[in-house]
């Protein structure tokens, strides 16, 4: 879709669908889970620490569904209990086996100094899966997502826009179009 808007960076790769409705969304997020629940599981076969994080940033407007998403992801991975948005924790901490999940939301910086400040860069290191909601508040300091997820209202549903940063960010991309996807002409 040519009207959306994408990051100042040129992605490597972009994909876009629609979701008709939460179980669309449910749906788009067990699919990542598995992608990257399959890219972990083999992860004795990379070599540098970068090779097993994944950094993925969530765009869109208020109520778009960023939180929903990652809530969804979250329970795919297997994640029990309550699941609270980080709205005014700015963080929420998961572990899961050996991997820790992060899931950020710094929509009430003010300043892109704040992210520094909170002494949240030791938390984007290895092993990890970060997820971070309004990422362009934390400012230019933030590492270059692997995958960004746009989320854009339409119609009844939402646009999902996946955009690709980095290979591994690709790879997911090109996984998850080989997967069968919702897209509302079902």
């Amino acid at each position: 879709m040519s009207n959306l808007q994408t990051s100042p960076l040129e992605p490597l790769a972009s994909t876009s669908l629609y979701l008709p409705d939460e179980a669309a969304t449910e749906e788009l997020a067990k699919a990542l889970s598995d992608t990257l629940s399959h890219y972990f599981s083999n992860s004795y076969e990379k070599k540098s620490g970068t090779e097993k994080s994944a950094k993925v940033y969530l765009r869109g407007d208020l109520g778009a569904g960023k939180t929903t998403f990652v809530r969804h992801f979250l329970r795919a991975m297997g994640v029990k209990g309550r699941i609270k948005s980080p709205t005014y924790t700015l963080l929420e901490t998961y572990k899961v086996s050996s991997l820790y999940l992060y899931h950020f939301d710094f929509y009430r910086f003010t300043d892109t100094e704040e992210w520094h400040e909170a002494g949240f860069r030791e938390n984007l290191g290895e092993d990890a899966i970060v997820f971070i909601e309004w990422a362009d508040k934390a400012g230019p300091g933030l590492p270059t997502p692997d995958l960004e997820l746009y989320l854009i209202y339409e119609s009844a549903g939402r646009t999902a826009q996946f955009n690709a940063f980095s290979e591994k960010g690709k790879t997911w991309i090109t996984k998850l179009i080989h997967r069968k996807m919702p897209t509302g002409d079902q």
